[in-house]
């Protein structure tokens, strides 16, 4: 493990030191697990507490508070940003496969693998692939005919690449992940449905970072297209035709219908469930286990099943809450008109 002065590391990132600058850090650590030598960070203000408590060495703040550390501090505009570029200095990638191609793999004679590459254990490798520079593909990975593939990509054990997919530079899958499955196409006739031909195509862009098991479908005609800088966490699925704008991120257990679009920089929380045919603007936040039936503006934060607008789905949730008290008033004012009209009769 390296060690750095905090004025080094206050130079990695920019920021203003304010302490010993000669002090010697040799590790990060969460600020409520730090010990001596250790450096941790303070972005969310609730955690201010444990500043008196932590035993770190030094702490990266966020320069807009008006906190004042006893322990000596680095000032950044965004304290968990500037700590991660700490973190990555500290924790450098490893290299976990050497470049060259696995006595046991099944490579096709027509592919094509770029310099530095590593082909683990078992892949099997189709023809007319091509694979670029420094990629590394773990044992149990499957690469079907024409695919292609950038450089510097990672693909951890048991990926499933189907035939005729097209992946960026720098793409990480994480472990069972499956690329270019066949989309969910079936047209009804006399009580039965009848498979319609997956024909299209899955294309993943520069710098996009699969989780384990998210499973992206083949368009039926045309391409099913992830952009650059999409991040989807475990288990996500994306439909047939989809369209996920640059630098989305969607939580675990989100699901996508066929031909939906979504726009860039938007954000889905886990188990959320988008219905076909729709466009979900740039921006926008949905939150978690909301089920979206129509388009959503850039924007906009929205949540519920079905989903609406943040401010009207906190007043039904309010007036849910309150039910119970309704009906039992409700029920008072009731008795009193019978009794009046009783009286009357």
């Amino acid at each position: 493990m390296p060690v750095f002065t905090l004025a080094e590391l206050a130079e990695k990132i920019s920021g203003e030191l304010n302490g010993d600058s000669t002090l010697s850090i040799s590790g990060t650590a969460e600020i409520d697990k730090a010990g001596e030598g250790d450096i941790t960070f303070l972005a969310n203000p609730k955690y201010k507490p444990l500043l008196e408590t932590t035993r770190a060495s030094a702490v990266v703040i966020d320069a807009k508070t008006d906190i004042t550390p006893t322990i000596p501090s680095i000032k950044v505009p965004d304290a968990y940003f500037g700590f991660l570029q700490i973190f990555k200095a500290f924790n450098k990638p490893k290299k976990l496969l050497e470049p060259g191609t696995h006595p046991t793999a099944v490579v096709h004679e027509t592919a094509i693998i770029g310099k530095d590459s590593a082909i683990g254990a078992n892949v099997y490798i189709g023809a007319n692939v091509t694979i670029g520079e420094r990629c590394q593909i773990f044992p149990n990975c499957t690469i079907l005919d024409n695919t292609i593939i950038g450089d510097d990509c990672k693909f951890y054990p048991s990926v499933g690449i189907r035939e005729d997919c097209e992946i960026g530079n720098r793409v990480i899958l994480h472990n069972g992940v499956v690329l270019g499955s066949d989309g969910f196409g079936f047209a009804p006739n006399k009580g039965k449905f009848h498979k319609i031909p997956q024909v299209g195509k899955v294309v993943i862009e520069d710098d996009v970072e699969l989780g384990a098991n998210v499973t992206i479908d083949r368009a039926t005609m045309g391409e099913t297209r992830i952009k650059s800088g999409v991040k989807l966490d475990n288990m996500v699925h994306i439909a047939h035709n989809v369209v996920v704008g640059e630098n989305t991120v969607m939580a675990a257990q989100a699901g996508v219908s066929g031909s939906t679009t979504i726009g860039q920089n938007v954000m889905l929380g886990g188990q959320v469930g988008l219905v076909g045919h729709i466009h979900i603007g740039d921006r926008a936040r949905i939150a978690a286990q909301s089920g979206v039936t129509k388009d959503i503006p850039e924007d906009e934060t929205w949540f519920g099943s079905p989903a609406r607008p943040a401010s009207k789905s906190m007043r039904i949730e309010a007036t849910i809450g309150n039910l119970p008290d309704v009906v039992k008033r409700l029920r008072l004012i009731e008795k009193k008109l019978d009794k009046l009209m009783e009286n009357k009769d």
